[in-house]
């Protein structure tokens, strides 16, 4: 992949500058909005759950934050990734270059978005007066797990739109529920032992609460947990290769 990358190192420079550009196209703020808009999702739910989860979670704020930051990463990867092959079936239809090329731009253009609202999200540790320690430096982990997540969903999910454009229509609603499954705006500690732990299947639930561990309890997590979130990612990344080699070929006659 890496030799491929360097071959087509030119390509993949300009399919991330142009799908940074067409994010923004006509848009007053541009940019901006990458900030803007988790912070404005972070408001509303601060203002919506406050009331019946925040009064006994410490710096919920920063707790509500972890959650939106790393599923808004999830979902706006997962769906500019579903589209990724329809959207450039004009060029590899034409030109034989790697269709999972187009998929690598668009995950690294939702990195660069959220590498923006990282650094606001550390602001608000500050302003939350949150400690910095070393720790935070292992936050690069789960961002890693995450990254290989949103790839490994990225190429399922771009492989199933080619054949079922309800993709779409399922995907959201799907994202819908796992938003609601994720322990975004509300704790899990309050339930049984046997119920938290069916949350550990879920990969999204697993990089929150590494964040919030890290940021708001200063505690290091233990190597099973690190294990289970490299596994989680690592299998649907498998799964996604093992669609697009399978498929491949299949592609051209369906866009």
């Amino acid at each position: 992949m890496f030799k491929t990358l360097k071959t087509h190192q030119f390509l993949f420079e300009e399919l991330v500058k142009r799908d940074f550009k067409k994010k923004y196209k006509r848009t007053v703020l541009g940019m901006a909005w990458s900030v803007l808009s988790p912070l404005l999702s972070l408001l509303v739910m601060r203002l919506v759950f406050t009331q019946f989860f925040g009064r006994s979670t410490p710096h919920y704020t920063t707790f509500l934050f972890c959650g939106n930051l790393v599923f808004a990463f999830f979902s706006e990867s997962t769906n500019q990734g579903m589209s990724s092959l329809m959207d450039n079936a004009h060029i590899f239809t034409k030109v034989n270059v790697p269709k999972y090329l187009f998929l690598l731009a668009k995950n690294a253009q939702c990195l660069i978005n959220f590498g923006l609202t990282l650094t606001v999200f550390l602001l608000f540790c500050v302003l939350d007066h949150i400690t910095f320690t070393w720790r935070f430096f292992l936050l690069l982990y789960p961002i890693t797990c995450q990254v290989l997540l949103n790839l490994g969903i990225g190429l399922i999910l771009s492989a199933l739109f080619v054949f079922f454009r309800d993709m779409q229509y399922l995907w959201s609603v799907f994202t819908q529920l796992l938003m609601y499954a994720s322990a975004i705006f509300y704790s899990v500690d309050n339930f049984r032992p046997e119920i938290q732990r069916i949350f550990l299947a879920n990969p999204v639930y697993l990089i929150i609460k590494y964040f919030r561990v890290i940021t708001i309890d200063g505690a290091v997590l233990s190597w099973h947990y690190h294990l289970l979130m490299a596994a989680e990612a690592l299998i649907v990344l498998a799964l996604g290769c093992w669609m697009y080699k399978k498929y491949n070929h299949q592609f051209l006659y369906y866009v």
